[in-house]
Parts: C-alpha cells; structure tokens; sequence
C-alpha cells in the first residue's frame, strides 16, 4: 500500500526519471529556477541494466 502525502504547492508536473551520467533527472520548465521543489515517487521503478 502507498503512502499518503498532502503537500501545498503551486503546480505539479507528471513527468518520467531519465538516466543522466551516474544518475538521474527529472526536467521541470527553466521558469521554475530559483524555487524548492519536492519529487514524489508514484511507481516502482523499472528494472535497468547496470553498466
């Protein structure tokens, strides 16, 4: 079962992690920077090769 979280905000953005370098990203519109964010995972992730 999923946890529950209410969080007051501004806008949400549904979007997918990407693999980045060693890493991963989420890209949010450049008029977002300078603000706090919070990421919330909705799924499981995907299985990946490890390189």
């Amino acid at each position: 079962m999923a946890n529950r979280f209410e969080i007051d905000g501004e806008e949400v953005l549904d979007g997918e992690v990407k693999p980045f370098g060693n890493s991963a990203h989420v890209t949010v519109p450049k008029r977002w920077c300078g603000a706090d964010v919070k990421v919330v995972r909705t799924s499981e992730p995907t299985e990946q090769d490890e390189e």
